[in-house]
């Protein structure tokens, strides 16, 4: 069974090339114009932070988010669009120094779970059912200053409020073992959907699996997704690369390792990714020195590398690797696969 294939992306991904190094080298382009870019660029869907949709929302009123999220709806209407999910932005705010759902301060918690039942509001007006929480500050710089049980049971607690809040969304975690954080309490796959599985309805709970997040763990990010398909939970990806085990770069899917980047592709088509649904999500960032002119190339470059590849792997005899296989001959299923590559 073979997979089928559309594309998102974040408004975040065109950026204006600030870091932590240095500041803004390319002018800012307003949530209208990204929009305008989405089919031009060939994607269908679109990922959102709740305040992509909704900016300034803790300031706002329920109603007024929702009324504002709608009115996004709209737009994305206009332009063919549909939103992937929504994705609760914790990590910048003041309340969540300390963490939002793990927070030492009682208060900070009951923010962050306010804040993702917003972010629910949005993807409602929205149109999705998808939810995505990445736990960028849910984890320690200092072990001593958590109880690591304590806190997945904080964790749970969210996630359990979340699901009673809303009957019809789905929670898909999207697990990194650092960054912003020393150490993450849900740093892998595995951890993520044993999370779900501790909830009060783990059929609702999911994964969204980042290709670097995979590799800073030291694992393969086609591994990773494996274990998330034979448990059913791969409800999205977020494709890119990255070179080592260093700070999270985000770079062109396939830019740093073709052959990591072939096998991510090949194990998504081969068991059938999309045919429920599933989006190919990208979260890839413009190299800095790129001029305003070709800030987006990156996303189409990442495109049609997932779609070359996938060409690639749809075109190799099945049979030849079988043999291979059964023959115990790796070094000639090794040179079979490099040749593909490379033809």
């Amino acid at each position: 069974m073979t997979g089928e294939f559309r594309f998102t992306f974040g408004p975040w991904n065109i950026h204006e090339g600030a870091d932590p190094f240095g500041p803004a080298v390319r002018e800012t382009i307003e949530f209208n114009k990204k929009i305008s870019l989405y089919k031009k660029l060939g994607f269908d869907g679109v990922q959102f932070h709740d305040d992509d949709a909704v900016p300034d929302m803790n300031n706002l009123s329920s109603e007024k988010i929702i009324k504002e999220a709608s009115a996004v709806g709209m737009k994305l209407k206009d332009h063919g669009l549909i939103a992937e999910f929504v994705a609760p932005r914790l990590w910048e705010d003041p309340m969540t120094i300390d963490g939002g759902y793990t927070s030492n301060d009682p208060k900070c918690r009951e923010y962050a779970i306010e804040r993702s039942k917003r972010a629910i509001d949005i993807a409602n007006s929205l149109e999705t059912d998808l939810l995505v929480l990445w736990l960028a500050r849910e984890g320690t710089y200092i072990r001593e200053s958590k109880d690591s049980k304590v806190a997945v049971e904080l964790l749970l607690k969210a996630i359990n409020e979340m699901l009673e809040y809303d009957p019809k969304i789905r929670i898909c975690i999207e697990p990194k073992p650092n960054e912003p954080v020393d150490q993450a309490y849900i740093p892998t796959i595995g951890h993520a959907i044993a999370l779900g599985h501790l909830s009060i309805d783990p059929y609702r709970v999911g994964v969204n699996i980042e290709s670097a997040h995979a590799i800073l763990a030291g694992l393969d990010p086609s591994d990773e997704m494996g274990y998330a398909l034979a448990h059913k939970k791969l409800w999205t990806v977020h494709l890119n690369d990255q070179n080592g085990l260093k700070f999270d770069e985000d770079k062109s899917f396939g830019s740093v390792n073709l052959r990591r980047a072939f096998n991510q592709v090949r194990i998504l088509d081969k068991h059938g990714y999309g045919r429920n649904g599933e989006w190919v999500g990208l979260d890839v960032k413009a190299m800095r020195t790129q001029k305003d002119e070709t800030a987006t190339q990156h996303l189409k470059n990442s495109r049609e590398v997932f779609l070359r590849l996938l060409e690639i792997s749809r075109e190799m005899d099945d049979n030849i690797i079988d043999n291979y296989i059964k023959n115990r001959d790796y070094e000639g299923l090794d040179q079979y696969v490099i040749n593909c590559l490379i033809k």
